[in-house]
């Protein structure tokens, strides 16, 4: 039997704690301090307001008793990815404890998590501050995609920004867990009957919390406070929340095939790797998740892409694969259990290939991945056995994002070309590679044949599956960059000589890269004087100004005026588009945090009147005649499911005289106020 060669001796870091000169050993009262200094310094924070200093205080404690990475980026995303795990499942302490997700209870409680693994491990703390070059890739990959997708949030007040947050009924339904998780202070599968004022049952029982739960943990940080404020100022700082989320999956898909490539992939190879990447992220479909909604999928893909690299390539100490093997099987199950599946079969995968490596205190390794495989799957065991049809489920259809299949394919089929070369085929990672892209063409295979069979097409999770296999291909690339001829070493000229030219080579390398897959044309003209490509791409068209929709007067009229003169609950009717309808009095109860009661006020999906007639076209005035009696018997089903009487907001003057004139005469309760929209 082969055996498997580790890629670098960094790869079998020692466990054991660090020397303490004078043989000290640990101390108590180095504990005591420690102790103490976790609890003071969340205190004084919060009383200052800056309780979200706490965070990245979190991130780099965490990191320097970590010892995985040579470089100050490796640690720091290592260490943020065990933090949010660590938060996700701490949180279900935080849901039951009495102070809910209070500041700093909750960062007292990590930070003396963290000091008392520091004082048992006897490590000291120690940070890398080597930086990479290629970094700035990674780096200027958030960059370049936040600025872009922010870029049509500038200038607009919270109201105006609104008709970007309502693109899609997702991003109504994902922040509705966000303020429901927020008010009950905790998971809403833990405090089912308080969470059902929140949002539409059952989804409190059987959606994956593990996204709302951490930004609305973090919202707690940044707010320094458990009250979010007013809705529309929540909906902004979540969308920016969506925005920045996007942005570090571009990046960390940049990163992860940048480690996948390990320490051999370095100067302009590296370079063309990470640029290849990003140019692919920047110009594809994948910038529609947040114009969609898919805010669970965008979160499940960016804790998917750092976990599968870290257990792809596991270049770390036991204890640390320990830690983030287990931060990564909560992560990812809690926030989108799809992709489980795949960070399982990873997992399964690292244990057989580096299972020589592991022998030594395999049982105590074994006990603990099965008590955090216990925890990441609790969420989705309790969704199960309660309300949740899994079959079902499945195949629900539904709007898409459809990755892009040349370069699923491609990538794949070049990252199997890689691991079976030679030179990678005796590797810990080139066997990671195959078995991780093989393993997940067999799972989106199956489950797109099963899809087939049972309802004849590929349906809303088929091209969720296959965009967690386009994170697989991509970051796979890392190890396709080894193939690639590195520069000849030479003695020859200066330090900064070589470097300048390894710069140039780089540049040159990353210009190609964004030319050939992101089609960037650097000033060039096209024929025709047709633009390029690349201004046509999903991430371009947002940042010209988002999808085109008519709610924009809408929701400023209703978060501007309305909300201020209305009782809730509210049914916002400012046009005759029954989708309309039915997103304006979503967004109503959003800003009024009912959106319980939507489970019924989803009758005005069926409401095809309330806005104004266009009095010149006959047609119209003959639809809206013959929509108004079903539209009448779906509004009273709707008022009829409210508790109070509701308010019943009608852009139309005529319409709201008639309805305010039918539902007395009927014995309707309501109060139907004219709601005019510019």
């Amino acid at each position: 039997m082969t055996r498997t060669r580790p890629e670098s001796p960094r790869a079998a870091s020692a466990d054991g704690p660090d020397p303490a000169p004078g043989g000290t050993g640990r101390r108590w009262s180095v504990l005591g301090a420690a102790l103490a200094a976790s609890w003071a310094l969340p205190l004084l924070l919060d009383a200052l307001a800056l309780d979200v200093v706490l965070i990245p205080v979190l991130v780099l404690a965490i990191a320097s008793l970590m010892r995985v990475g040579g470089g100050l980026l490796d640690r720091i995303v290592v260490a943020a990815f065990v933090l949010c795990g660590a938060v996700m499942s701490f949180g279900l302490l935080f849901s039951v404890w009495p102070w809910g997700l209070a500041p700093v209870p909750g960062a007292g409680f990590l930070l003396s998590v963290v000091s008392l693994v520091g004082w048992l491990s006897g490590r000291r703390p120690r940070i890398p501050l080597r930086l990479r070059g290629s970094d700035a890739l990674v780096a200027g990959t958030a960059a370049v995609v936040w600025h872009y997708m922010h870029h049509p949030l500038l200038g607009k007040s919270v109201t105006e920004r609104l008709a970007l947050f309502i693109t899609s009924e997702d991003r109504l339904g994902h922040f509705s867990y966000f303020d429901g998780i927020h008010r009950v202070g905790g998971y809403a599968f833990l405090h089912q009957e308080a969470a059902r004022t929140y949002m539409m049952t059952p989804s409190e029982a059987v959606y994956p919390q593990g996204t709302h739960f951490l930004l609305a943990w973090i919202d707690v940080f940044v707010k320094s406070s458990t009250d979010g404020g007013p809705g529309v100022e929540m909906m902004n700082r979540y969308l920016l929340y969506v925005i920045g989320g996007y942005a570090l999956l571009c990046a960390a898909l940049v990163w992860a095939a940048r480690w996948i490539g390990g320490p051999r992939l370095r100067g302009w190879r590296a370079a063309a790797v990470c640029a290849t990447v990003m140019a692919m992220m920047l110009s594809g479909s994948m910038a529609e998740l947040v114009e969609r909604g898919f805010d669970s999928e965008t979160a499940g893909l960016l804790f998917l892409t750092v976990g599968l690299a870290l257990l792809v390539r596991p270049a770390m100490g036991r204890a640390e694969f320990a830690v983030v093997a287990v931060a990564a099987l909560v992560a990812v199950t809690f926030v989108y259990n799809l992709y489980g599946v795949l960070l399982g079969l990873a997992l399964a995968a690292v244990l057989i290939v580096h299972r020589r490596r592991f022998a030594r205190r395999r049982l105590p390794l074994l006990v603990f991945l099965g008590a955090g495989a216990v925890v990441a799957g609790l969420p989705s065991l309790f969704s199960v056995l309660t309300k949740l049809d899994v079959s079902k489920t499945s195949n629900l259809p539904g709007p898409m994002v459809v990755p892009d299949r040349p370069v699923l394919i491609g990538c794949a089929l070049l990252a199997v070309l890689a691991a079976s070369l030679p030179v990678n085929r005796k590797t810990g990672t080139g066997r990671m590679v195959l078995a991780l892209v093989l393993g997940a063409a067999t799972v989106i295979g199956l489950f797109g044949a099963w899809q087939k069979h049972t309802i004849g097409y590929f349906s809303y999770y088929f091209e969720k599956l296959a965009a967690a296999g386009l994170v697989i291909a991509l970051i796979s690339l890392g190890l396709v960059g080894l193939a690639l001829l590195p520069a000849a070493r030479t003695a020859r000229g200066s330090v900064w000589s070589r470097r300048g030219g390894t710069l140039l080579r780089s540049g040159l390398a990353t210009a190609a890269a964004l030319a050939l897959f992101g089609n960037v044309q650097f000033g060039v003209p096209s024929g025709w004087s047709h633009p390029s490509a690349w201004y046509g791409n999903p991430m371009l068209l947002w940042a010209k100004g988002g999808p085109k929709t008519d709610l924009g007067p809408a929701t400023e009229a209703l978060a501007g005026r309305d909300l201020e003169r209305a009782a809730p609950p509210l049914i916002a009717l400012y046009s005759n588009d029954p989708y309309m309808n039915l997103q304006s009095t979503f967004l109503a109860q959003l800003l009024t945090h009912r959106a319980g009661d939507m489970v019924g006020l989803y009758e005005t999906v069926r409401v095809r009147a309330g806005g104004p007639g266009d009095e010149k076209d006959e047609v119209k005035k003959v639809d809206a005649a013959r929509d108004y009696a079903p539209s009448l018997e779906h509004l009273k089903k709707a008022i009829a499911s409210c508790a109070t009487p509701p308010t019943v907001l009608v852009a139309d003057r005529a319409v709201a005289d008639r309805l305010r004139a039918d539902l007395e005469r009927d014995g309707v309760r309501a109060t139907v106020l004219h709601a005019p929209v510019d």
